[in-house]
């Protein structure tokens, strides 16, 4: 197998039921067992992109910092309190402008199975009131639900609290969850681009119109969606490209389904930028120009970009639903 051919189990969770039922769809991989997921992931010199290929599992335990605030490079939709969490590092896909390759030192996949002390720690910023949380910003949790089952358990748990809860993704896999019922206040987030840039920068991703299809099966099971067109990357003919996108979209897409739309230019953080351009200077996302603008790695015409998919996503879906990253600056 040239995934998963190792998982990596702390000894604290070998016998929690989570991680017994991941490790029971994997029976021919080698197991080891370790202290902490750090013995591993930590490890220097590993190299991000050559490991990618070859991605590995690490079962673990989550100690501590269950919940963080809400990132500024992320849209808000105008919720005060928001929050993020992760119960997965690392992702299944392989993007060219992936902010993680310059986060981690390591791309093996680390699965956290405590659940029950994430929803603790979210219970506890409950009592102060409602919060937006995403939980789906440091992997695609739909894409990984196949082995960890985490997006039917936060599902769950999202029904009875007071909470707004995003899970964003580019998965196809819906169906994999049309059978439990979805509350409204879970809200489905779907990152669409056009199928150019896709196939440039996104590589193992699902195609753009297998991803409408899980669109349209959430749609059809009641629920309003949102649509998340970001990073926004250039390509060839931008224009023409994104003009052709946006039609395509809303060609299969009900617009009275449509939660609210955000877009976003590719950027991240300085730091980030620069360990990625040393781990992979021919990523063709420093093909064109850019700029460091208050430590945030850009297009020197995010702006532009932006507002121009923003015009068009504005012939379908009402003002008011369009978010605009580059706005709130």
């Amino acid at each position: 197998m040239k995934k998963f051919s190792h998982i990596y189990v702390e000894k604290d969770v070998k016998d929690h039921p989570r991680a017994v039922k991941i490790l029971e769809k994997f029976p021919k991989s080698t197991v080891v067992y370790i202290n902490k997921y750090s013995e591993v992931f930590n490890r220097p010199n590993q190299n991000y992109i050559v490991q990618k290929d070859r991605q590995n599992l690490i079962i673990a335990k989550k100690r501590h910092s269950f919940v963080y605030p809400g990132s500024k490079l992320c849209e808000d939709f105008g919720n005060l309190r928001f929050y993020h969490t992760s119960n997965v590092y690392n992702c299944l896909y392989q993007c060219d402008y992936c902010y993680l390759q310059g986060l981690y030192p390591s791309a093996h996949i680390v699965i956290f199975v405590n659940l029950e002390d994430y929803f603790e720690e979210v219970d506890k910023l409950l009592e102060e009131g409602k919060i937006y949380l995403s939980i789906s910003y440091e992997t695609d949790l739909l894409a990984l639900d196949y082995i960890t089952g985490f997006c039917e358990e936060w599902i769950k748990y999202a029904s009875s609290r007071d909470l707004l809860l995003e899970i964003r993704t580019k998965s196809a896999n819906f169906s994999h969850l049309e059978k439990i019922e979805i509350p409204p206040n879970v809200i489905f987030a779907w990152t669409l681009l056009p199928q150019p840039v896709i196939d440039i920068y996104e590589r193992f991703t699902p195609p753009l119109k297998m991803r409408l299809k899980g669109i349209q099966r959430a749609i059809a099971k009641g629920l309003k969606i949102r649509i998340s067109i970001e990073p926004v990357m250039y390509v060839r003919d931008f224009e023409k490209v994104y003009e052709e996108f946006v039609k395509e979209v809303f060609n299969h897409i009900p617009a009275e389904s449509v939660r609210d739309v955000n877009i976003g230019a590719f950027r991240m953080s300085k730091e980030q930028a620069k360990r990625i351009e040393r781990l992979n200077e021919a990523s063709p996302i420093f093909s064109y120009d850019t700029v460091f603008q208050d430590k945030v790695f850009t297009y020197k015409k995010a702006r532009h970009y932006e507002e121009f998919v923003a015009e068009k996503v504005k012939e379908f879906v009402p003002e008011e639903k369009v978010y605009v990253f580059g706005s709130q600056f």
